[in-house]
């Protein structure tokens, strides 16, 4: 049956861009969510929501990857994968798998920090998506994790440990709890999340791969098992491909709610809200009896104005907002405070460090990056000082203002789609010292990118530069040097990284060498509806 859209309803998906592999804890009145955030700089980021519908980006918890010299290049596969959020002790505390060197925690008073430094809690490859569990009836600990093939040769299976109280260490060499190669038709068993609930652990762990595959819910008396299992949420007749991992809330006035997200090409990993509820047989029921749904009465909860993550940027004072993430750490950040030490100070935690090596301060509007040198300057994907954030899931129109100050010969910038293959359009400085428009790609397999078109001369090294993305994530980009909007180069069809979504990015480079290079200023950076 179709539910029609009212005041009273909501539409999935509720947040529609990668946010991948979302978890969600409640605290009092306040909803929280945070996300994979992969290779990118700062990373765990940390969303608010008062009603499970309207969120809004409120920080990050990981201000650099570590170590942090193996975060200087682009690692867009690696680093944090699917993390737990949880509220313990009056603490929040985030667990998660990097598959090159094991599962981290952090912990804080506040959601606004200041977070610990990772402690890695359990040293292997291919150890990730694990989950704690405080068993408030017996005041033990617990942690699973599922297993990586591409870096330990192992996958299908959860494998549970019991943990020290306070989260520091593993109190066994853990076991094997649930062997997916034992279940029938069962394949790709991973994201796991441990709930106690009705005198049973619970474990909610999708299966059969993201794209394909479905959501299960394990039940035992005991933590080590043995565990029964049923699928609880998968695609049926809808449009809702694999709905995968996620986690379970449960409101103050008792409702439940599961949030997940759905694998969609370019645009990454969505995230979807299921209403939820407990069967006659004690079995939790997802979506509509098993089946996501499109459009559901909200949650009942206070009316909230809508809201979503922030998109467009003014850069005052040369900073730049909560939304945009380097493709690395950036080189002041081994040097710096943690940036979850200077939450607690108020306005940082509201801009970009404008410190960071690659964006400078400055007493008006306006983000000025440095112009990098660097040997890659022909691959974006290979850059750790691209800013990006995420490409938005339905039709949009992104439009910045550009402006080359660098008189650097081949110093260019630009905004960029990026992915396994990239486009950008952006301004050059020539030879002759003369600002050029430039418009370039790559395509997944190229090594160098090359040019998409020539449009011609910026005269006064300024433009305004466009990208209309329609259906299917298919890019038209357009230019305006003074003269009007003008067509540039043929459609380009924006592609995810393996794990990750398409990135929207902005750039400055210069060609390899010594001495600085100059600058590059972007204003007015803004999303619309095409």
């Amino acid at each position: 049956m179709t539910v029609p859209v009212t005041a009273r309803t909501y539409r999935n998906p509720i947040l529609d861009a990668d946010w991948s592999d979302p978890d969600v804890v409640r605290v009092g009145d306040d909803f929280y969510l945070t996300a994979s955030s992969f290779g990118r700089a700062p990373g765990l980021p940390l969303l608010h929501s008062r009603d499970l519908v309207n969120w809004t980006l409120v920080g990050h918890a990981l201000d650099r990857l570590e170590p942090a010299a193996a975060f200087a290049r682009p690692r867009h596969d690696c680093g944090v994968w699917a993390p737990s959020l949880r509220h313990h002790d009056d603490r929040f505390w985030i667990f998660w798998g990097d598959p090159d060197q094991g599962i981290f925690q952090i912990n804080a008073p506040s959601v606004r920090g200041p977070w610990t430094r990772p402690h890695l809690l359990k040293e292997g490859r291919g150890l990730i998506d694990p989950c704690p569990l405080w068993d408030d009836e017996t005041g033990e600990a617990y942690l699973v994790h599922a297993w990586a093939k591409s870096r330990s040769g192992v996958k299908n299976r959860l494998t549970g440990h019991r943990m020290h109280p306070d989260g520091t260490g593993l109190l066994d060499e853990g076991k094997v709890i649930v062997d997916g190669d034992r279940i029938p038709g069962w394949f790709t068993l991973e994201g796991p999340k441990l709930y106690r609930h009705d005198g049973w652990f619970w474990i909610l762990a999708p299966a059969g791969s993201v794209e394909t595959g479905w959501q299960g819910a394990f039940r035992s008396r005991g933590f080590f098992g043995p565990y029964e299992e049923r699928i609880v949420l998968e695609q049926k007749d809808t449009d809702v491909n694999g709905p995968h991992q996620g986690g379970w809330v449960r409101t103050a006035s008792g409702e439940d709610w599961f949030v997940h997200f759905q694998q969609r090409g370019a645009y990454g990993r969505v995230v979807h809200l299921q209403p939820m509820r407990w069967g006659a047989d004690g079995w939790p029921v997802l979506g509509a009896d098993g089946a996501p749904v499109a459009v559901h009465q909200r949650p009942d909860l206070p009316p909230q104005p809508p809201a979503a993550p922030a998109t467009d940027d003014n850069f005052p004072g040369g900073r730049f907002g909560r939304q945009w993430q380097w493709t690395a750490n950036p080189p002041a950040l081994s040097a710096s405070p943690p940036l979850s030490a200077s939450l607690e100070r108020g306005d940082p935690h509201e801009r970009g460090d404008p410190h960071d090596g690659w964006a400078t301060q400055h007493s008006g509007d306006g983000l000025r990056l440095t112009c990098v040198r660097s040997a890659d300057a022909h691959d974006l994907r290979k850059l750790p000082n691209v800013l990006t954030q995420r490409l938005p899931g339905t039709p949009c129109v992104v439009e910045v203002e550009l402006r080359l100050d660098s008189e650097e010969p081949e110093a260019r910038a630009g905004l960029a789609v990026l992915g396994d293959a990239f486009s950008w359009i952006g301004l050059q400085r020539g030879a002759d010292g003369a600002v050029h428009l430039v418009h370039r790609f790559a395509e997944a397999v190229a090594e160098r990118e090359r040019a998409a078109d020539h449009p011609g001369l910026a005269p006064e090294g300024r433009a305004r530069l466009r990208i209309e993305i329609g259906t299917g994530a298919r890019c038209h980009f357009s230019y305006d040097v003074g003269e009007g909007l003008r067509s540039s180069g043929p459609v380009f069809a924006a592609t995810p990284w393996r794990w990750v979504g398409a990135l929207l990015g902005l750039f400055a480079l210069a060609p390899d060498g010594t001495g600085h290079a100059g600058t590059a200023s972007f204003t007015q950076f803004r999303i619309g509806p095409l």
